[in-house]
């Protein structure tokens, strides 16, 4: 028979809400796009697949990013799946005002958006609808091409640190 005990809790305030969501592992990922001015990208960790028919995303882009209103301009992005190879880069990408594409290797996808070397896999894609969520934007958008590019550890975000896990 199992011992019933009641949890230890807290206030949740934002800090211990963000601890507890921290212990939760995530995927890492780019999204970038061709904005009016150029390139632009961000990394994302809240991202994950919605529905295979039709091939849908979806993404949460902080309302105080300066990079989410090019990219939600621009109507269409890809999506780069990270490898552990990737943490820099990703730490670049999640800095403010960092020059983010000069110095490095970038393949195209169909759409024209910028795809780092080594990814694990990248989608084309198209915004589909906005929700505003608190002090975020869900993103859903469609799929419209990918690929699978790599066969590397993914990169995993997990308790505020960037960590490989076996493939």
């Amino acid at each position: 028979m199992l011992e019933q005990t009641a949890p230890v809790s807290a206030p949740l305030d934002q800090r211990s809400f963000r601890d507890i969501l921290g212990r939760f592992p995530t995927g890492v990922v780019l999204v970038t796009a061709n904005a009016a001015h150029g390139p632009v990208g961000m990394a994302v960790n809240s991202f994950t697949s919605v529905s295979l028919e039709p091939p849908l995303v979806a993404l949460c882009a902080g309302r105080s990013s300066t990079t989410w209103p090019g990219v939600r301009a621009a109507g269409r992005f890809a999506v780069s799946i990270l490898g552990e190879g990737h943490a820099e880069l990703c730490r670049l990408f999640s800095e403010r005002g960092a020059d983010r594409f000069s110095g490095r290797e970038w393949a195209y996808t169909p759409a024209g958006h910028p795809v780092p070397a080594g990814v694990l896999g990248w989608l084309d894609c198209e915004i589909s609808v906005i929700h505003p969520a608190g002090d975020h934007e869900l993103v859903v958008a469609s799929a419209t091409e990918g690929a699978l590019s790599g066969a590397a550890a993914p990169l995993v975000f997990h308790a505020g640190r960037f960590r490989g896990l076996a493939a």
